[in-house]
């Protein structure tokens, strides 16, 4: 089976962060494939390579990566919800004059196409977080 992962909670104050990335270890053991996670909203804040949680706290965005080397998994952080979180690549930093961009390796930016593309091309799409109404 083919799952594409929207997460929409921020790393640091929802428990559905951790679950996501849980629930992706899970379904990659049991040999179903990820066609990619997809970071919204406060998620994004996920791919910033300035985030320096507490040691005793589970480390999301190391996590996330060890997770992307071992598997090539896509991650994809929504470039409107990053821009206006200040997550960005080096080419949005230099395109809104910022002196410095902290998307993490591993994580890219794109547009809601690449939601939309990853929708039609899975079997399931799991949502993590964000508003139930």
């Amino acid at each position: 089976m083919r799952f594409t992962l929207l997460i929409q909670s921020s790393p640091h104050s929802h428990q559905s962060a951790a679950t996501a990335l849980r629930f992706c270890r899970e379904v990659l053991r049991q040999g179903h494939q990820v066609h990619r996670v997809f970071f919204y909203g406060d998620a994004v804040l996920t791919a910033s390579h300035f985030n320096a949680p507490a040691v005793d706290e589970l480390q999301l965005l190391q996590e996330w990566q060890a997770l992307q080397q071992a598997h090539d998994l896509d991650l994809v952080v929504c470039i409107a919800a990053a821009v206006r979180r200040g997550v960005l690549n080096a080419h949005e930093a230099k395109r809104y004059e910022k002196t410095g961009h902290n998307l993490a390796e591993g994580f890219e930016l794109s547009g809601l196409g690449q939601l939309a593309e990853a929708i039609a091309c899975s079997d399931r799409v799991v949502r993590f977080g964000g508003s139930h109404g």
